[in-house]
């Protein structure tokens, strides 16, 4: 493929937000490249299953479709919610660029806009995201996180209808599609600490595509990658996945300061670890955070939380179309 005279097929889930945050990226591959792309709408496992993410193995199986027309020659690029990726490298898969992160805080959206503390004891907060609910117990011991599929929009539409007190969706997702206005209330970092890659994007080609990688590397943020480098190694040290309640924050260019806690699902016992180190020591400064969150425990409740729903935890029953089935943890 001669670049130059190609338009880039970029692979993207048909989700609407998935299609903006796409579309985001196209932009800025043109504008800093001067690239066309197009984008190529896929269908993805996760998008049609009706199960819960963790039961179905959570993070990979929004990738998992996009990585093989990748492979296949379907498409020249791919772009996930980078906190959708499998920590494993896949052979032939190189991860090109990850973009400048949006923010990456959690956001709750309240009946009537109202904020955590306005909520009544025993109130329903809908959320596909072990870590969240069991960050919110931490704070509300006496609510009720509930698990829900669907897309943000239908999620949304649980709390208008009163079928839940409220959501907690990723601020960066809900600015992707323009939903900002609904929200009563931003968790700042050190309050409920992101999933790792929270508000980030990454971008995959063919690991031959070398004149490709060249130019997708135009639009690579160093400091967003170097975050998101230190956050996911504490997800890979752990052997954490989707179905565990760890959350991981790293901030910073020349030194990065990195924050991460496992939290019991009923919020009964938390672990956290904060250690700062050189941008450049990404890799080595992820795996302190969790060695010492292993000395303090986190095994014990990283192993024993294999499922989101707590005893006695009501699921919603995710009776939605499959094309508004799930939209990847930046819609949880």
């Amino acid at each position: 493929m001669i670049l130059s005279m190609s338009v880039l097929r970029l692979g993207t889930r048909k989700s609407p937000m998935a299609m903006a945050q796409s579309g985001q990226v196209a932009r800025l591959i043109t504008a800093r490249t001067g690239a066309q792309v197009e984008l190529v709408g896929l269908t993805s496992f996760g998008d049609v299953t009706r199960a819960h993410l963790p039961d179905i193995g959570g993070t990979g199986v929004f990738v998992s479709a996009l990585r093989e027309s990748l492979l296949h020659g379907e498409v020249d690029l791919a772009v996930h919610s980078l906190k959708d990726l499998p920590t494993a490298e896949m052979p032939g898969i190189l991860l090109a660029a990850v973009p400048a992160r949006e923010d990456p805080r959690d956001a709750l959206v309240g009946k009537d806009r109202a904020k955590l503390a306005d909520l009544a004891s025993g109130a329903l907060i809908g959320t596909g995201s072990p870590r969240r609910a069991a960050q919110l117990r931490l704070i509300r011991p006496d609510i009720r996180p509930v698990p829900v599929r669907g897309n943000a929009g239908t999620r949304l539409k649980k709390v208008t209808s009163g079928e839940l007190d409220a959501v907690v969706l990723a601020y960066a997702g809900l600015a992707r599609i323009g939903q900002l206005d609904l929200v009563s209330e931003v968790f700042e970092a050190d309050a409920m600490i992101p999933a790792p890659g929270q508000g980030a994007l990454a971008v995959e080609c063919r690991a031959d595509s070398g004149e490709l990688a060249e130019l997708l590397g135009g639009v690579d943020d160093p400091a967003s990658r170097a975050a998101v480098t230190a956050e996911r190694t504490v997800l890979a040290e752990l052997a954490a996945g989707c179905s565990a309640p760890l959350g991981a924050y790293a901030a910073g260019t020349e030194t990065l300061r990195l924050t991460a806690a496992v939290v019991a699902v009923d919020g009964g016992r938390a672990v956290r670890a904060s250690m700062a180190a050189p941008a450049a020591q990404a890799v080595r400064l992820g795996r302190d955070v969790a060695a010492e969150l292993l000395a303090r425990g986190a095994a014990t409740i990283v192993a024993g939380q294999s499922a989101m729903s707590a005893p006695g935890e009501r699921a919603l029953d995710p009776a939605v179309p499959p094309g508004e089935l799930g939209n990847g943890d930046d819609a949880q």
